[in-house]
């Protein structure tokens, strides 16, 4: 599993000072960027700019357990699932300091090329992710 905290901020929030939900997609999006650089050691900057790949999302699916306010510490768990072909699904967990769930996503992304199309993911970054491939509870 690979987590991290994230302080929700003013700019994460609606007017009634809870999370706005479309939030929540640029923090997993963060946390999905934040793996690759720690986690593979394969940052963003070297995967998209300077190779011409990506990995896409083709499917989320998400449960909002809870609203989160401004200054709540959540801590998102992120946890790979499944490793196909071209494909990876991630499983995201976000918990409050006490432990409240507050929010649940599934999704899966995909190894593409430079013509934008989903392709085999190369062998040494296959092994990377494996790597963290944990059963489903």
């Amino acid at each position: 599993m690979y987590s991290r905290d994230i302080r929700i901020e003013f700019n994460h929030c609606d007017p009634a000072g809870i999370v706005f939900f479309p939030r929540y997609f640029e923090m997993v999006s963060s946390q999905v960027e934040n793996f690759f650089r720690h986690a593979i050691d394969y940052p963003y900057e070297r995967m998209t700019v300077e190779e011409d790949h990506g990995v896409p999302t083709v499917h989320l699916d998400t449960d909002f357990r809870q609203p989160s306010r401004l200054g709540d510490l959540l801590r998102f768990e992120l946890r790979v699932r499944r490793l196909g072909r071209s494909s990876l699904d991630l499983h995201h967990v976000v918990r409050g300091a006490d432990g409240s769930l507050r929010l649940e996503m599934r999704q899966r992304i995909v190894w593409v090329g430079p013509d934008g199309r989903s392709a085999p993911w190369p062998d040494w970054l296959r092994d990377r992710l494996a790597a963290h491939l944990e059963e489903t509870a």
